[in-house]
């Protein structure tokens, strides 16, 4: 077991093709965990190994990963940037004790860099900057530092700053040392002279580095002021009480894919960023009292780990990964606090990309999988059944768009059984079946999130899944009101059939649904006959006159009719309500109805203008506007017939700085000209 102090976990998150996958190659290949530097473009990278990430040229799903450098121990999550698999990024922050932040030296600050910074600012993460791609054309160190300054909510201090750039990038400055580093394809690095044209700027940035650590600690202050200037221990120490309260985020620089800078960002890691022992108490709640349990991250106290993520595999079963908070684990067995249970567990394992490492004992800090238990789930907390503890589950993100599902003739039951074990690997997944389009639907982050979920169930269960966009569940209802008369009759050769009734119909208000009374006076129509009228308007009801979809909120009188003592029946009363509810409905004047949604929309106040701007071309009724530290809010009703792709559109409007939540609201009557196309389609679908 390592010394606590010398464990460090940490989340390599950035904007999409920033480098994030490349730069963990270059770690664990710096620090010897790996032989030879794979490159995602080559699809030959330890981190992005899942098919479907290399055919993508992208990251899907977090992997997982650990090094040894100068006898620290780094356990990395390297996560996703495309907002598709923005969760897998969310829930690695929640539960990773820090940031190793990327920013492409070319692209700069993007909309989901900024997504990110917020995850960091919001949950307090101590943070590290790597200014990546320093080699590429067009790469800039001080733009990308300036956007950095003014566009997130993190505070940057300078440690490094660049000798050359573009290709001719070729060493790097330490701003803490002051001292000059060549890369050297030979030794890997060599000090030289700082060169003249750069003294000035060393000195300088020397100078912001000192004031920024200072104001971390008051005994810094006072030193400063009355030193001029802070020893290299001095600063140290006051960058790592700056990184560990979230105050500051030092900024390197590098090339990940030509290994460049690599070596000094592990060197910094180690020297800066926090062991899960400078990390606060953890603070959750007894299972059984309610009562606040806390832990603090020692291998002394009491086990508690938390279950971040499950993976899915046809052969294996489930694969459970969780962090390990406090205490150590080395039994064959823990509790599940969240579910009462203790499970028996096989093998511990430490995943190094697609490959497992089995281990005897883990703690604090750790990233641990082991393989098919039987009921613990993403969420659950592990711990000691003696001192049970439960903490706050990672928070997910809720789906945003949804396709209906469709399996190949024979295979429904195949793929349904495929889904249920995703859904337990992927928590903003959702499937549900509308009760009146008679739809499976599956719900997601985004159009590319469920075709990966497609591609995904193919190659492991071996099950086509087909995603269209999915019916809309429309309604009809009436206007006015009418009285009208059914009969049926039949009388030629054997029983006839008889069964005559006029009813009243009439509106009601939307969502009142269905009401139907019985006022006939006396006996024109016999008692046990008036239940099979009402039976045949429902169906009626059930199958749509207008356009074949339900019609709903109404109520039917039934006020009057004739019988024969020998041909009538249930069964001829029934078909007599039927048509008469159908001649009634046209009578009193038939509406299509389709269904709201109340959006609530967070954007940057730039982009404020081109949302209305869109949401009145959908049809969207803007119902009022907020707005929080960082967001305007827009609150609207909008068709769900005009916003099935919202989250696609949303993405391209605002450079990925827009999220949305969306809800069913209510429904409303549907244009003329619109219902018309509408009741069209249906006439032509169902000739």
């Amino acid at each position: 077991m390592q010394d606590i102090n010398m464990i460090r976990n940490i989340a390599i998150i950035g904007h999409g093709h920033c480098g994030k996958s490349s730069l963990a190659e270059a770690m664990l290949y710096t620090a010897g965990k790996i032989k030879r530097q794979g490159k995602v473009d080559d699809g030959t990278s330890t981190m992005d190994f899942d098919e479907e990430e290399i055919r993508r040229n992208l990251s899907i799903n977090s992997s997982f990963n650990n090094y040894i450098w100068k006898r620290h121990e780094t356990f990395l999550i390297d996560t996703p940037g495309d907002d598709n698999f923005l969760n897998e990024t969310y829930q690695a922050v929640q539960i990773a004790d820090s940031a190793l932040f990327i920013i492409g030296a070319v692209l700069g600050v993007k909309g989901q860099t900024i997504k990110f910074a917020n995850f960091v600012a919001d949950n307090k993460l101590p943070c590290l900057l790597f200014i990546n791609k320093m080699d590429r054309e067009r790469a800039n160190f001080q733009k990308t530092l300036d956007e950095i300054k003014t566009l997130l909510p993190i505070n940057p201090v300078v440690l490094q700053i660049p000798i050359g750039a573009e290709e001719g990038f070729k060493g790097l400055i330490d701003i803490t040392t002051k001292t000059a580093w060549l890369f050297d394809n030979v030794t890997g690095t060599k000090k030289i002279d700082i060169p003249d044209d750069l003294v000035d700027q060393v000195a300088e940035y020397h100078e912001k580095l000192m004031e920024t650590v200072a104001e971390t600690d008051d005994d810094l202050i006072e030193r400063f002021l009355e030193n001029g200037e802070l020893t290299e221990v001095e600063i140290r120490f006051g960058l790592r009480k700056g990184v560990a309260s979230g105050s500051i985020a030092p900024v390197c620089l590098g090339s990940a894919l030509l290994n460049k800078g690599i070596s000094s960002l592990l060197d910094t890691i180690n020297d800066i960023l926090p062991s899960p022992a400078e990390r606060p108490l953890l603070v959750g709640a007894h299972p059984v009292t309610g009562e606040i349990e806390k832990r603090k991250p020692f291998a002394n106290e009491h086990f508690s780990a938390m279950v971040f993520k499950t993976m899915a595999d046809p052969y294996a079963g489930r694969l459970t990964i969780f962090r390990v908070y406090s205490g150590t684990l080395s039994g064959d067995s823990f509790y599940n606090a969240s579910k009462k249970v203790n499970e028996r567990i096989g093998q511990l394992y430490f995943l190094e990309g697609k490959e497992q490492r089995a281990v005897d004992m883990v703690g604090p800090g750790m990233i641990v999988a082991v393989a098919k238990l039987k009921e613990t789930t993403t969420g659950d907390t592990l711990c000691d059944a003696g001192h049970p503890i439960i903490y706050p589950p990672p928070q997910s993100f809720t789906p945003v768009i949804s396709y209906a599902v469709h399996a190949r003739q024979g295979e429904e039951e195949k793929l349904f059984s495929a889904l249920t074990r995703i859904l337990d690997e992927d928590l903003t997944l959702r499937l549900i079946r509308d009760q009146q389009t008679g739809e499976v639907l599956l719900s997601g982050m985004g159009q590319v999130h469920l075709e990966v979920v497609g591609a995904r169930i193919k190659r492991k269960f071996g099950v086509e899944l087909e995603l269209t966009l999915p019916k809309i569940a429309y309604k009809e209802t009436i206007k006015g009101k009418a009285r009208v008369q059914g009969k049926h009759k039949k009388q030629s050769g054997g029983r006839g059939q008889f069964g005559d009734c006029t009813i009243e119909i009439m509106p009601l208000a939307h969502g009142s649904g269905f009401l139907f009374e019985d006022k006939i006076v006396g006996g024109v129509i016999p008692q046990q006959y008036r239940p099979a009228v009402e039976k045949g308007i429902i169906e009626a009801m059930e199958k749509g006159v207008l356009a074949g979809y339900p019609v709903v909120d109404l109520k039917v009188d039934l006020i009057d009719g004739s019988y024969h003592t020998v041909d009538s029946s249930e069964m001829a009363f029934k078909v007599a309500g039927s048509l008469a509810f159908k001649k009634g409905a046209q009578e009193a004047g038939l509406v299509l109805l389709e269904p709201y949604t109340k959006m609530t929309i967070r954007v940057a106040k730039e982009h404020v203008g081109d949302v209305m701007g869109d949401l009145n071309s959908r049809r969207g009724k803007v119902m009022g506007m907020d707005a929080d530290a960082k967001h305007e809010i827009i609150i609207a009703q909008v068709p769900l017939a005009e916003v099935q792709r919202y989250a696609t559109d949303l993405t391209a409007m605002t450079g990925g700085l827009g999220s949305f939540t969306v809800v069913f609201s209510h429904y409303e009557e549907m244009p003329a000209h619109i219902a018309e196309k509408i009741i069209a389609a249906s006439t032509e679908e169902h000739r």
